[in-house]
């Protein structure tokens, strides 16, 4: 491989072919993607992470929550030592069931969660006391290793192994502490169980903080534990949300526990932690960071999975003009791609490898604006498909609802959507009882709002969510469905109106018209003074549509779909004056009831839409009226049609 000139780059074989942009998920691009290389990029929430100043991070599906949270359990990726903490099926429904009388929920969540990091934290210490201060243990450390060896924790197991010794000694008061001193039973008898698991954990936690504190280790980042893919044994009930805001809850008393020699770090899905509700949620907002993307920042990830895949140093240019097209529909191709695609590194990988596909597929050698639109397709199907199953547990019914949108415009104005809505509210609240509350014109709003479907006009751009967003305010009529989702639903122009198309009817007479002599000497057809005038009045009548959709208050993109529909009706009407000059037999009575009836079809189609009160619908259903009466009149009568602007 060589640069040839400026921008070039040549290949022995098909650049296409090496061209790769990773996995889908962080596990497997660290396996076998790009992720083993030098392509992690050093974002602000992974620098906020790595610092410790946030503990919180919290991102949609594909983020890049895994990606930061791999980077950091890598063996150069954090200063101290770390522990990944990835709960399975069979961890979750342990934590799930587990309770404690005499303690709510969410605080048995967090005792369990609280012995697991005692121990893992135990086993670090015993492991770094042996290795960084030799031999000869202190008494602390002794004890420590007593604890382990006596509650069978000294083996590296898998989580559930060690929630499920855990529960045993919480509920039961039976964890061996006589290493501590502490003989069983603690003196509580009659006490409840939550009480006496408190004790027995308050006991261990100490003895660990004392290990701290004599090893020298007390005061300094030299633990990080990682909890991630909380997903996976997440569901909607009350225990889930028990599990999860235990660990918070547990994560913040730790990290205050140990004299700062122990942080933990937590990746959750922000569907997941905005359904939280819990009465110490305030005192997480310092620790909380949201993972947003910019565009600037996913071209560069871009750039630097395409250079890392090709081997080679890759200019924007290099990549955005000739391995790939320069412009795509009229739009530099980078713009295109990620206006296109959620703000997230997963999609835009799937986008990127879904044109380098299509491309490859032909042999071709480079990525062409073909490719691309037909990639386009397909990543639309996935991103419908994808974002009904990210929020398949909130949000079941989300499959249904966008139907609502299915073969119309992405524009819609509110109207519009509360008369799709009511349609079929009723069937989606029988469908789906337990949400029946939220399945309201507002409450489907707010959630497509919210999970980034739609998005709302304010001021003169377009708002998507991402996260700190508010959602649709009463007074905010115009939504448009993002372009992501716009060629999986039929979507593609901003309403769906019907487009013009000349249906004139030509040489109906056949030379059966009889004909008079102009003043001019030439022959024309009997009656073709009034089909001129016809046509004049369908001119007229396309002009003062136009200069009163210049001041009409539509979405931008509606009027300029509307403009052009009205443009094409005015073209055809002056092409069908210059034939009938030319001697052509035309129906023009015909032509102008079919603009009639078009204009009349265009203002019930911008009534669906929601666009009922504007001015621009009145003067076309206006306009239509005139012009049967034109049509319909005696000869020379259309010329009454011309009413003012």
């Amino acid at each position: 491989m060589h640069h040839q000139g400026e921008g070039a780059v040549e290949y022995e074989s098909s650049p296409v072919g090496h061209l790769f942009f990773g996995r889908d998920d962080a596990e497997n691009d660290l396996a076998d993607g790009l992720l083993n290389g030098m392509v992690f990029r050093p974002t602000y929430a992974y620098r906020e992470a790595l610092s410790g100043r946030k503990s919180l991070i919290i991102g949609r599906k594909g983020a890049g929550k895994s990606a930061i949270c791999r980077q950091l359990a890598a063996p150069d990726g954090h200063p101290g030592s770390t522990v990944l903490i990835t709960p399975d099926d069979a961890a979750g429904d342990e934590i799930r069931r587990f309770e404690l009388q005499g303690v709510s929920g969410d605080t048995a969540k967090a005792l369990i969660w609280r012995y697991v990091f005692a121990v893992h934290a135990a086993r670090y210490l015993c492991e770094h006391a042996r290795a960084a201060h030799g031999w000869r243990a202190r008494s602390s450390v002794r004890a420590l290793r007593g604890f382990l060896e006596a509650n069978d924790e000294t083996g590296d197991e898998r989580l559930y192994d060690r929630l499920r010794r855990g529960v045993r000694g919480l509920q039961s008061a039976n964890l061996s502490l006589k290493a501590f001193g502490i003989e069983a039973g603690l003196g509580l008898n009659g006490s409840s169980e939550g009480a006496r698991a408190g004790r027995q954990l308050e006991v261990l936690e100490r003895g660990v903080a004392t290990v701290f504190s004599d090893l020298g280790c007390a005061g300094r980042h030299t633990l990080l534990f990682l909890v991630d893919q909380l997903e996976q044994v997440w569901t909607i009930d009350p225990d889930s949300h028990a599990l999860v805001t235990g660990l918070l809850l547990a994560s913040k008393q730790v990290t205050g526990r140990y004299g700062g020699a122990v942080r933990c770090t937590l990746f959750l899905r922000a569907d997941i932690y905005d359904t939280l509700n819990f009465g110490d949620a305030d005192k997480f907002h310092s620790d909380e960071l949201r993972i947003a993307w910019t565009r600037e920042e996913l071209a560069d990830l871009a750039l630097a999975r395409a250079a890392a895949s090709l081997k080679t140093d890759l200019t924007p240019e290099q990549l955005w003009g000739n391995l790939f097209p320069a412009t795509v529909s009229g739009e530099p191709t980078d713009e295109y791609l990620f206006r296109r695609s959620l703000p997230r590194p997963r999609d835009v990988i799937q986008f990127l490898n879904a044109c380098r596909d299509v491309a490859d597929q032909r042999s071709d050698r480079r990525i062409t604006e073909g490719d691309v639109l037909t990639a386009t397709e397909q990543f639309s199907r996935w991103k419908l498909t994808d974002l009904a199953r990210e929020y398949s547990v909130t949000h079941p019914f989300l499959s249904r609802l966008f139907l609502l949108f299915d073969n119309y415009g992405y524009v819609v104005m509110r109207t519009a959507l509360e008369t799709r809505f009511e349609v079929n509210r009723e069937q989606l609240q029988q469908q789906f009882p337990d949400y029946a509350d939220s399945l309201t014109t507002q409450g489907v709003t707010d959630v497509l709002f919210g999970i980034g479907f739609l998005g709302v006009m304010r001021g003169h751009n377009v708002v998507y969510s991402d996260g700190a967003q508010v959602p649709p305010q009463p007074g905010e009529e115009e939504f448009h469905v993002h372009p992501c989702f716009r060629p999986a639903l039929g979507g593609l122009g901003p309403v769906d109106l019907t487009a013009y198309s000349p249906n004139r009817m030509r040489n109906i007479h056949g030379g059966q018209n009889a004909l008079v002599r102009s003043s001019s000497g030439s022959d024309i057809p009997l009656g073709v003074g009034r089909d001129f005038r016809l046509l004049d009045d369908v001119t007229r009548a396309c002009e003062r549509l136009l200069r009163q959709l210049m001041r009409a208050g539509l979405p931008d993109g509606v009027r300029d779909e509307v403009q052009a529909q009205i443009g094409r009706v005015l073209e055809d009407a002056r092409r069908a004056r210059e034939e009938l000059h030319g001697g052509a037999a035309i129906d023009v009575t015909q032509h102008v009831l079919s603009t009639s009836d078009y204009f009349g079809n265009l203002a019930a189609q911008l009534a669906d839409h929601g666009i009922r009160e504007e001015p621009i619908t009145h003067r076309l259903e206006d306009e239509a009226r005139a012009l049967i009466r034109s049509a319909g009149g005696a000869l020379g009568a259309g010329a009454g049609s011309d009413s003012s602007p």
